[in-house]
């Protein structure tokens, strides 16, 4: 026995020992390459750029989601996650080569200071960024920058004819992930999130309780267009719907062992009907959250098939502030079901036209277009029921898509932002008009009508634009054009939420989400009760 593991010793030495010594030979031909790039090639080279791009495709023959972020894209990309950055505190359009305030955040260094909603402004730090078709990009450079340093802005005002000027202290600005939380009935919430940020849980957390001191008993969660975000977040959202014990999701990969996530029992709406809608964009972290709570039968999912995204990636700073996401496992379901759909070799290009071929295979129109394997069928973990792995979540009920609406008339109106541009004029010029007129929205979402005049007002810009008229495509999308209209004054006048209010009444999946949490036994069959089970679960 003692020779045996000597031997398994050695072996395990020795293979260690092998492994090293082909890294380090991996390394130092690398590094001999670039060497001789840098000292033999022909031209003049960028070492830093060589480098960046040998990384770049290095991770390119992976997969699609292992990249590389230079030190400017990390900070960039991190900010939305993280929860906040420092700046001025507002939200902004260009509208016609200006930049047009749209909200300033309450509480926020702009706000301090006496900016408001509507002024455009013309000047930053004595640099002119009106009329010049500045880049967003650039002028956001210019307005954030670190928290305690002073930047000096010049607006111009509705009906003052001088530049008025603001010198501001920039702070730290929140980024909310929870785009809109409201009652949706007597009885239901709804609650639409962006992303798992840093952030989320404690914003959900207290949107939940709002809605429950307002009599909510079930809940909408909108997961539509969710990218994504912080695996842990998607765990801890999870865990406010499920019991103690339950798994909410595994990951696992070649190097790295199996980690399983559980519900810690202290949840906050473990009871209660709950209607999780997603589509076609909902991926990742969206996906972790309505896999888990599809697999446990604990509520209805609705909507498209997800996007099919189950790898995970790790992080790797380097030493000049670039990271490299790199691909170290993939998560599963409680079920097994694997996310993630299928590619090869990191392909991105096929990849990443997935979506277009769901289109052209008809799957956003018909769930007759979509097609599983039988070894893609798992059961549920309470009910039994069927579901799917190989590529995302599929829902228990199907909305298509609805194109009915969009035509191509009115992709260029959106694609030049006119359809924003007129919703920002009209308040601007009656801000005063309509804020006395409707102090609530109830009364604004009620009564107020996008009148004849905007719409020929639209007419008249996309004229100006150089897009061409088209009638039989504008009859058929006036009425999207004015429900945006309208839910774009709603947004500027009141807030993000108010937005959703207005566009939620004239999407389908809202209207099969509120009509199923609102019929106990179409509910109860979704999940696979019988008549009998659903009784005892009423009890329960």
């Amino acid at each position: 026995m003692k020779k045996i593991g000597l031997y398994l010793l050695l072996t395990v030495c020795f293979l260690t020992q092998s492994h090293a010594q082909k890294m380090d030979l991996e390394a130092r031909k690398l590094s001999m390459a670039l060497y001789a790039v840098a000292n033999l090639y022909v031209d003049s080279t960028d070492a830093d750029k060589l480098v960046e791009d040998a990384i770049v495709g290095m991770l390119g023959k992976l997969d699609p989601h292992s990249n590389y972020l230079d030190p400017q894209e990390t900070k960039e990309m991190n900010e939305p996650l993280q929860g906040n950055f420092d700046g001025i505190g507002i939200q902004f359009n260009m509208l016609t080569d200006t930049l047009y305030i749209v909200q300033v955040i309450a509480g926020g260094p702009s706000e301090k200071v006496g900016v408001l909603a509507g002024d455009r402004i013309i000047m930053v730090d004595d640099t002119l960024i009106a009329g010049v078709k500045m880049r967003n990009t650039d002028i956001m450079k210019r307005l954030r920058g670190p928290k305690g340093t002073e930047v000096r802005i010049k607006v111009l005002r509705q009906n003052k004819p001088e530049l008025i000027e603001f010198r501001i202290i920039r702070g730290k600005i929140p980024v909310f992930s929870l785009d809109a939380a409201y009652m949706a009935d007597k009885s239901t919430g709804y609650i639409k999130l962006n992303r798992f940020a840093a952030s989320t849980t404690n914003e959900f957390k207290e949107v939940l309780e709002k809605l429950r001191k307002e009599g909510m008993k079930n809940l909408i969660l909108d997961l539509q267009g969710n990218g994504g975000g912080y695996l842990n977040v998607a765990i801890d959202l999870a865990n406010e719907f499920l019991g103690k014990g339950k798994l909410i999701v595994y990951t696992e990969g070649s190097k790295q062992p199996r980690k399983d996530a559980k519900a810690t029992g202290q949840g906050s709406f473990e009871e209660g009907k709950l209607v999780v809608l997603v589509d076609e964009s909902s991926a990742s972290a969206s996906e972790i959250l309505s896999g888990a709570v599809q697999d446990w039968d604990r509520g209805v999912i609705v909507g498209r098939r997800t996007f099919g995204k189950g790898l995970v990636q790790r992080p790797i700073p380097l030493p000049d502030g670039s990271v490299i996401n790199l691909t170290v496992s993939r998560y599963y379901t409680p079920t097994g079901r694997g996310i993630q759909r299928p590619y090869e070799n990191g392909k991105r290009e096929y990849y990443n036209y997935d979506l277009i071929e769901r289109y052209n295979r008809g799957e956003l129109m018909s769930a007759d277009s979509i097609h599983f394997p039988d070894s893609m069928k798992y059961k549920t973990l309470v009910n039994d029921r069927t579901v799917y792995g190989g590529g995302g979540i599929m829902p228990d009920i199907f909305i298509p898509i609805d194109t009915s609406r969009y035509t191509d008339y009115h992709r260029r109106l959106v694609a030049t932002g006119l359809i924003n541009r007129i919703s920002m004029n009209y308040l601007d010029q009656n801000r005063k008009e309509l804020t006395s007129k409707y102090r609530k929205f109830a009364h604004y979402k009620r009564s107020f009508e996008v009148t004849g005049e905007i719409m020929q007002n639209l007419l008249d810009l996309a004229a100006q634009e150089k897009i061409e008229f088209n009638e039989e495509q504008y009859a058929r999308s006036k009425p999207l054009i004015k429900l945006q209209i309208k839910a774009l004054i709603a947004r500027d006048m009141f807030d993000m939420a108010q937005y959703f209010q207005i566009m939620n009444d004239n999407d389908p999946g809202y209207s099969e989400a509120l009509r199923i949490i609102n019929d106990d036994d179409a509910y109860k069959k979704e999940l696979g009760y019988t008549a009998k089970e659903a009784t005892t679960q009423a009890l329960l």
